[in-house]
């Protein structure tokens, strides 16, 4: 049975490999590369100084303004030129599945690390979230380091 997606395929991106198997994998899935929307979320910054005083030497828009430019020069290869590239400040496993809602996507591809144990109770897991608070379709690529 073939599986066509006809809307957009939302891709969460970290700047890892793996991010990019997934990105590699929605353009394979989606009926055009138009179609596939690259989000990479940055997490909320709140600076602090040692007393607990907010520092305000980085600023949210240095931050975004860095990481489009990293964004764009991740992708541009011609293969990647009519995806949608976003980026968006806050929590990555309640925005991703948010802003596939709001997008109207068919689908997210996301990655999994594999990891287990206390590395992944510390650093938590995206993909599970997103998979539990999503209202569209996840596709979670299991990708192991051989």
């Amino acid at each position: 049975m073939a599986w066509s997606i006809n809307k957009a395929v939302l891709v969460p991106y970290d700047f890892s490999a793996h991010s990019r198997v997934a990105v590699d994998k929605a353009l394979a899935i989606a009926d055009s590369p138009s179609q596939v929307h690259i989000l990479h979320v940055l997490p909320t910054f709140i600076p602090l100084a040692p007393e607990g005083f907010p520092v305000e030497a980085i600023d949210d828009n240095v931050r975004l303004e860095y990481t489009q430019k990293a964004l764009d020069e991740e992708f541009a290869d011609l293969r990647y030129a009519q995806c949608t590239k976003e980026l968006i400040i806050g929590d990555p496993g309640s925005t991703c599945a948010d802003r596939a809602k709001a997008i109207g996507a068919d689908l997210i591809v996301i990655p999994s690390h594999g990891r287990s144990g206390i590395t992944r109770l510390v650093l938590g897991s995206v993909a599970e979230r997103v998979v539990r608070l999503s209202q569209v379709p996840v596709l979670v690529i299991k990708i192991t380091d051989a």
